[in-house]
Order: structure tokens, then sequence, then C-alpha cells
């Protein structure tokens, strides 16, 4: 597993590693050990991103609003390239190769409130908790370097796997939002997720 913080670096790219700044201890992962990393989608992730959010299984587990056509994916992508304060598109890698994606949104700017949204890892990269690296990449990118306050983010009640893997990734569950959203025919539970800049200081 790799560990919590991250840097950021010239090139855009988010590693993990340790911050001195933040970290009891300086350095980097050990010689080996598989490196998620952060960097902000481009055009050239459009068709991985198209191909991840409508797999099987992925697009069940998705909100209904959320681009799944080329067209709609590239424009939220330049968007992020424009905004890259306000709103984030960004590709999961595992030792350099494309493994997921997950995005931002600011939420309330006076409040310095972000909502994450849209975490998915390809199934072939499942099992090794890279999503749970990811989201600790972002908290910190969101939280320390663009200087938000708080992180939302809300999950379907039925998605068991997103539930646990934001209480592992340090989320705190602040309560439901009952029977909130039409998905799959049927109404459903949003779970809702928070974290302050306390929470990793």
């Amino acid at each position: 597993m790799t560990s919590l913080c991250c840097f950021v670096h010239s090139t855009g790219r988010m590693r993990s590693g340790r911050d001195a700044h933040r970290c009891e201890n300086s350095g980097v992962p050990a010689a080996g050990e598989p490196q998620v990393t952060l960097r902000r989608a481009t055009a050239d992730d459009v068709d991985f991103a198209l191909e991840l959010l409508t797999h099987e299984d992925v697009d069940p587990f998705l909100g209904p609003r959320r681009p799944r056509d080329r067209d709609g994916i590239a424009a939220e992508i330049e968007r992020s390239q424009q905004e890259p304060d306000k709103f984030g598109r960004l590709i999961i890698e595992l030792d350099g190769e494309r493994a997921g994606v997950l995005g931002f949104h600011e939420l309330n700017e006076r409040n310095r409130i972000a909502h994450l949204e849209s975490i998915a890892v390809h199934p072939t990269f499942r099992g090794r908790r890279i999503a749970d690296d990811a989201a600790r990449l972002l908290q910190r990118y969101l939280i320390f370097e663009l200087g938000y306050h708080r992180l939302e983010l809300a999950v379907y009640g039925f998605n068991e796997r997103a539930l646990t893997h934001s209480e592992r990734a340090g989320f705190v569950r602040e309560g439901v939002r009952r029977k909130a959203y039409l998905r799959h025919g049927e109404w459903q539970d949003a779970v809702l997720f928070g974290l302050v800049r306390e929470d990793l200081e």
C-alpha cells in the first residue's frame, strides 16, 4: 500500500508519498511499492474515461447526470483544464498506467466547500485499494493546495463497496438523505459523508 500524503508537482501530477510538512517522516515509498498518482485528465483520456464510465460493473453505481458519451466527457475534461481550482476531472494511475477516474466541483465558494464525485476504478485494478489512496491524495490536494475547508460526497445506499471505501478513506458519515434519488426504478437513499481540514491536521 502507498502512504497517504502527496506532492503536487509542476506537471500537475499528485504522487503518493510522505510530505515532510504534513507527515512526521520525510521520504518516498520504498522501491518496488506500487505508486498511485493523480493527474488532471486531458483530451487523450476521453476514450479511457468513456470505456470505464460505461462499463457494466461501473455505470449502475454512478449518478444518472454524469456524461456517458464522448462529447460530454470531452466537455468536462476541457472545463477541468479551464477552471482547475473549481472543477476537476482527474485520472488515477498505478505505476503510470491508467486505472480510474475521479472528480470534484466547487459547491460553495464563500464557505470553501468542494463536492467529490464519480470515483471509479477499472474492475481489472480492484482489490488493491487504489481508490482509497486516490481519495486521500485528492483530499490533501483540495484542502492544502487549493484551500478548501470542507469536502462532501453522497453515496447511494445500495452501493456497499463505495460506502466501505468512503469510511476507509477517512470521510465521516454525517447522515442519510432518505429516498432522495430515483435510480433503477426505485427511490434510493443517499448516504452523506464529509471531511474538514481539521480531520487531516
